[in-house]
């Protein structure tokens, strides 16, 4: 946008540095043109006279000398014709000029234009004179003069016209710069600020203290709404965390208490009293899963605001443990673990973030992976890269979009347990560790759940 602002007030100052320009070097030109015609014709109407004088004397040999000392002091070619058009006298190298111009002579009529003079010509122009007094008309004065010196004036002019042209250009386009530059700024800053927002900086912020005044309205504006809105997610974290957390003690004691009915109930309500249970304990998963996801948000909105939690830890030692532990499920279920770690791996992560991403990812495969499948786990030292991936039924790609929301379930899986907030909650895992957890598809089928990690270094992506 910067560039195409540039461009158009940039193409402004090119018009109106043309339309100041091109007519003040033409009005010049045609100035220079008038004078050279007025110069010519006066040196012209001088030679006239001597030949009207030396036609009614009968003396022509003045003119010879006069005319050939003129022709060489200015490079010019002249011709005098009596009455009948005859030739008289002359000088210079030049051929005759057409009949034309000595017609236009004899019958009394000088020259009183010439053709506009510019830098590329014409070398040369025709001024012709009548002698004579009166109606007498005794004969004519032709005169090819040479332009080089009004179009050196002409080439001087146009130049120191183009040169100021070219500044003034180059002037106006580093003012155009500066002003789109200071224009857009805020601009620039808004989309900097909505980038970093989408990528989970919810206090981001811009500074509104440059640009015009209906920009920095806008900033201050969006400010506001950024602020608004933070509030508002604060709020829903902090409702979901202390409602979660509320229930889960009133659960807990439910369940207990169902429990304790069991020794009483009759036989056929015994199916009753087992799904009454699922119910309550499928409750209190969902209760736990949202407590886990506010506290992981508010752990990743920390880390985001420059408050970090993560710090270098050895992801290998983390994961063994918890793989180990999958193994033995796998193995249960016929599954084909498979699992590649380097010896070591310092990466910058929340301690406890990557097994629990794993173990996520590692349960929804447990789940639709059939027997004789299987589950590869890999972790590459050099791109840090976390891989995890079934040959099971898989996603669509829409559905592989969809998944990260909150209880978003496939249709094809509704009926299997769960509460549809484990990836969300793996990803924002993965946020607090200054990574980014993305699904894809695996080949020839099935997911791969991947979080690139970050170095021992602090991520300043985010």
């Amino acid at each position: 946008m910067r560039n195409r602002l540039v461009a158009v007030l940039t193409t402004l100052v090119v018009l109106v540095i043309v339309g100041l320009a091109v007519p003040l070097g033409g009005a010049y030109a045609t100035h220079r043109t008038g004078r050279l015609l007025l110069d010519r014709r006066a040196d012209a109407t001088r030679f006239a006279e001597l030949a009207d004088l030396a036609a009614r004397t009968g003396d022509r040999g003045s003119l010879q000398p006069e005319i050939g000392r003129y022709a060489a002091l200015y490079d010019a070619s002249v011709w005098i014709q009596d009455r009948e058009g005859a030739l008289v006298a002359q000088a210079g190298t030049a051929a005759p000029p057409d009949a034309e111009a000595t017609v236009r002579a004899l019958s009394g009529r000088t020259t009183d234009s010439l053709p506009s003079l510019t830098p590329f010509g014409p070398g040369r122009v025709l001024v012709a004179e009548p002698s004579g007094r009166d109606a007498q008309i005794s004969g004519a004065v032709l005169l090819l003069a040479p332009t080089a010196n009004a179009r050196g004036d002409i080439t001087r002019v146009w130049g120191a016209l183009l040169g100021a042209g070219l500044a003034v250009l180059a002037f106006s386009v580093l003012v155009a710069r500066g002003l789109a530059r200071w224009i857009l700024r805020p601009v620039t800053e808004l989309d900097e600020a909505t980038r970093r927002i989408t990528e989970g900086e919810l206090g981001t912020r811009t500074t509104a203290n440059v640009g015009p005044p209906e920009l920095r309205r806008l900033e201050e504006r969006f400010n506001a709404m950024a602020e608004a809105v933070g509030a508002a997610m604060r709020r829903q974290r902090e409702f979901a965390s202390n409602a979660s957390h509320e229930l889960r003690n009133p659960l807990a004691a439910l369940m207990f208490r169902l429990e304790n009915l069991r020794p009483y109930l009759a036989p056929e309500g015994e199916p009753e009293f087992e799904e009454t249970g699922a119910e309550l304990n499928r409750l209190a998963k969902t209760v736990t899963d949202l407590l886990e996801l506010a506290q992981t948000e508010a752990a990743a909105q920390a880390e985001a605001a420059g408050a970090p939690i993560a710090r270098e830890l050895d992801v290998v030692a983390e994961l063994g443990p918890k793989l180990e532990a999958w193994r033995e499920v796998f193995d249960a279920l016929e599954i084909t673990f498979s699992v590649r770690l380097p010896d070591r791996l310092p990466v910058r992560a929340v301690p406890d973030a990557v097994p629990r991403i794993a173990d996520i990812a590692l349960d929804n495969a447990h789940k639709f992976v059939p027997a004789g499948g299987t589950v590869t786990v890999t972790l590459d030292a050099d791109s840090l890269l976390l891989r995890i991936a079934d040959d099971g039924p898989g996603l669509t790609g829409q559905e592989r979009v969809k998944a990260l929301d909150r209880h978003w379930r496939a249709p094809a899986h509704a009926g299997l347990p769960g509460s549809g907030l484990g990836l969300p909650i793996a990803a924002a895992l993965a946020e607090a560790c200054g990574a980014r957890l993305d699904l894809r598809a695996n080949r020839p089928r099935g997911l791969s759940v991947e979080v690139r990690l970050s170095d021992g270094q602090p991520n300043t992506d985010l």
